[in-house]
């Protein structure tokens, strides 16, 4: 098979040679920046989504309505998305469950947050967000899924947000025969997240629902499970919540023999403190070094000895790219700053990015 490649026009050479020129006289900023400003969505654009509508879900908890760029690839219910958002200044990345049905005409997707005492991006979403707003996104992400075949009998149990990506599941669940029990832990029961539309499944018969009201109720004592739902063991239950009622249900799994039909979501709460310099790990090279707050990572890097991967000094932009594991940076242009939380491997340019605290790159 013989593959042909048209010659280029001269359109399409004078284009090339002008943005070439534009690259030159824009360093360190390149054309894509100024694109970034024009169509922040466009598909060639690291992938954003812009916030349309934010719809309160309970006194401390919300369902924000993003509409995500032309690169976003979808989602499996139950999954999340790292969403990044700038608040004062820092751009902090979080991980929020979708809770949007996939038919969407309108392509959009929803995470649903409460917010959480001191939770930086949690509370700015909840109480200061506004319509209009563009945040970075992530590929969905998670194996907290119902995978391809809905077992007959499930049990979802859940704490707090943690029905979050249950409701992901039970907006897009097809199978109406399947047997659904879901036993949701909140303070109140005007404390519900999705109260209303859950009560309304249970109506309809849909699915069973046992609310633990814990001001009243007291704490879900994982021992008594089996007078809340009787065939424990037969179903394929899926839990997610704060960290000791996991701990307490895997646990009981486990003496049980039934650890394989437990599958659960863990949050992960991060706090990063950003500070002016720092010590900077470069993991793979295991080379640690001390960088001020106005030295660049690719100076400081390279003073160390770490092969940088680096185009730069000769007006090839971008080629200084690396993920940020762990930390928090600071951009030097803008003062703007990014932080990363293990796993997280956020991109970030060495050569316009100083250390804001500890911080570990992947050279």
């Amino acid at each position: 098979m013989t593959t042909t490649t048209p010659r280029p026009t001269a359109v399409g050479v004078l284009r090339d040679r002008v943005m070439k020129f534009a690259e030159r006289v824009t360093t360190p900023l390149v054309p894509t920046d100024y694109l970034d400003v024009i169509d922040p969505m466009r598909s060639s654009a690291d992938l954003r989504g812009r916030i349309v509508a934010i719809h309160p879900e309970t006194r401390d908890a919300v369902s924000v309505v993003i509409k995500p760029g032309r690169g976003w690839l979808g989602h499996t219910p139950g999954q999340y998305v790292r969403v990044g958002v700038d608040v004062d200044g820092v751009r902090q990345w979080r991980a929020y469950s979708l809770t949007s049905e996939r038919s969407r005409r309108d392509g959009c997707i929803a995470i649903t947050v409460k917010a959480i005492p001191d939770g930086t991006v949690s509370n700015h979403l909840v109480r200061r967000a506004t319509a209009g707003t563009i945040i970075q996104l992530d590929q969905a992400a998670g194996e907290f899924t119902l995978g391809p075949q809905v077992p007959a009998k499930i049990l979802f149990l859940t704490a707090g947000s943690g029905v979050t990506p249950v409701m992901g599941m039970l907006r897009n669940m097809t199978d109406a025969d399947a047997d659904v029990i879901v036993v949701h832990s909140a303070p109140t029961a005007d404390d519900v997240i999705f109260g209303g539309e859950l009560r309304q499944l249970a109506r309809l018969g849909r699915i069973t629902l046992v609310e633990k009201h814990t001001d009243t109720d007291g704490m879900l004592d994982v021992g008594e499970l089996d007078d809340l739902v009787g065939d424990l063991a037969e179903r394929q239950t899926w839990a997610c919540g704060p960290a000791g009622m996991l701990d307490a249900l895997e646990s009981r799994w486990a003496a049980d023999g039934i650890a394989d039909r437990l599958h659960t979501e863990r949050f992960r709460p991060t706090i990063i403190t950003a500070g002016e310099g720092g010590e900077v790990n470069f993991s793979k090279s295991g080379t640690v070094v001390d960088a001020g707050g106005a030295e660049t990572l690719l100076d400081a890097g390279e003073a160390a000895g770490v092969l940088m991967p680096s185009g730069c000094r000769m007006g090839i932009c971008f080629g200084c790219v690396v993920p940020l594991r762990q930390g928090a940076v600071r951009d030097l242009r803008t003062g703007d700053v990014t932080t990363a939380a293990t796993g997280d491997n956020v991109q970030i340019q060495t050569c316009v990015s100083a250390a804001a605290g500890s911080c570990d790159i992947e050279l």
